[in-house]
């Protein structure tokens, strides 16, 4: 009997899983069985998996989207039957070193208070560059801290850190704890599934660990919205329902004020921008999460993107040179140049201000500027322009609409909270 039942979990990724799959052949450590499970996909995937690795792999062909922890589970379920002693997930976009499965499995050995452990993750555009080496689930601010974050690995970083939470990516977990924790929870789809499995994991008095000499690659991105407001809705509904269930009684009227702001600040922007979309899933995802709505999204929960790069345009027409300040917000800086290039816009920059050259300044929120004089432009992370007298209204109107918002939605808020903490039997 094999030592780990390895499992992946694909949707719609026919290149990327084959290189997974690859890579994981060329462990070093040879003491596993790997599962592939394929969430339905409608591209090749299947087809391709079959005509290179059929011998290689167990494949487990789902016929419906289970979601990332409904898809992982299909594997999970059937490996933790076989009776092996660890269990391991790896996402179809994730690539791992050859010693990265054996480096879990040692670790997992010579720590018993440990029931989880996760790769070290990197970039896998930017390989030197740190993508998580473990979570902290902040408690005062109502989010996740990725330690290390983009942090280039120079070698001074610790063998291995005790964490709240890792990326279900690369991640190796004792059978023995799944009768006491479950499986992953499927009710989340995909998106913060891995934070409470590994939550869960600590509450039950083992410890979740990233390990520095298990590497793996990982390519980001996977929340961005591109098509449509998919991945929004599903962050969204989960990280609310997360805080919901796990924050201390004593703190949730802070919670409750700390996402209705978060959800001013989407619905504030939709309105400036015109970006309705989003909002609208946004506002949903909300009333489902504090109603106990779970599972895939429902109807009328995901719509195509309605954001228009149009507004920006207008800002390179007639301009040779414009003074863009970037005050750090490299990100955002870069995008800025690069939609002028892409639409034909030849633009000298400049970040000398001078007299008869337009200034552009970067910012994290336009509606916290306190310079009104309409002699600059600024553009925040978030896309947001403040350029106009109307837009200066909206700045001045933004902290009492704020605080009308949450002073119509916190009792919303806080009695559909304590209802569902009531059906979850958390005092």
């Amino acid at each position: 009997m094999k030592k780990v039942g390895v499992v992946i979990c694909n949707y719609n990724k026919e290149n990327a899983v084959l290189d997974c799959i690859q890579s994981i052949l060329e462990s070093k450590f040879k003491d596993y069985d790997l599962y592939v499970v394929d969430n339905a996909s409608t591209d090749n995937s299947v087809k391709r998996i079959k005509e290179i690795y059929s011998s290689e792999l167990i494949l487990l062909e789902n016929t419906e989207n289970l979601g990332g922890s409904g898809g992982f589970n299909t594997g999970l379920k059937v490996a933790y039957k076989k009776g092996y002693k660890y269990l391991m997930c790896i996402d179809n976009d994730a690539l791992l070193d050859e010693n990265a499965i054996g480096n879990l499995y040692n670790f997992l050995e010579n720590h018993s208070e440990v029931g989880m452990a996760a790769a070290k993750v990197y970039h896998l555009e930017a390989p030197e560059y740190i993508q998580q080496f473990g979570q902290k689930i902040d408690f005062e601010h109502f989010c996740t801290e990725v330690y290390y974050y983009n942090e280039i690995e120079d070698g001074s970083m610790p063998e291995y850190l005790y964490v709240d939470s890792v990326a279900a990516c690369s991640l190796m977990v004792r059978s023995s704890i799944i009768e006491k924790i479950g499986f992953m929870p499927e009710e989340n789809f995909l998106y913060w599934d891995d934070t409470e499995w590994c939550y869960r994991c600590n509450l039950a008095g083992y410890k979740v660990a990233s390990v520095g000499n298990a590497k793996a690659l990982h390519a980001m991105g996977a929340k961005n919205e591109v098509i449509n407001t998919f991945p929004t809705y599903y962050a969204w509904r989960n990280w609310i329902v997360f805080f919901a269930r796990h924050t201390r009684q004593d703190k949730l009227e802070q919670m409750t004020e700390t996402f209705l702001g978060s959800l001013f600040q989407v619905t504030y922007e939709g309105l400036h921008t015109g970006s309705e979309n989003r909002t609208k899933t946004v506002m949903l995802a909300y009333d489902d999460a504090i109603h106990g709505i779970m599972g895939k999204a429902g109807e009328n929960r995901i719509f195509d993107l309605d954001y228009s790069d149009l507004p920006f345009l207008h800002l390179f027409e007639g301009k040779e040179r414009i003074c863009l300040e970037e005050n750090a917000f490299h990100g955002t800086a870069q995008w800025f140049k690069e939609l002028a290039a892409d639409n034909g816009y030849n633009i000298t920059w400049t970040s000398e201000a001078k007299k008869n050259i337009p200034t552009i300044s970067i910012c994290e929120n336009i509606f916290e500027i306190e310079d009104l004089s309409l002699q600059k432009i600024y553009i925040d992370i978030n896309r947001c322009i403040f350029e106009t007298e109307e837009d200066a209204l909206n700045i001045i109107n933004y902290n009492y609409s704020k605080r009308s918002f949450i002073y119509a939605q916190k009792p919303v808020f806080l009695e559909c909270i304590r209802k569902l903490r009531d059906k979850w039997n958390i005092d």
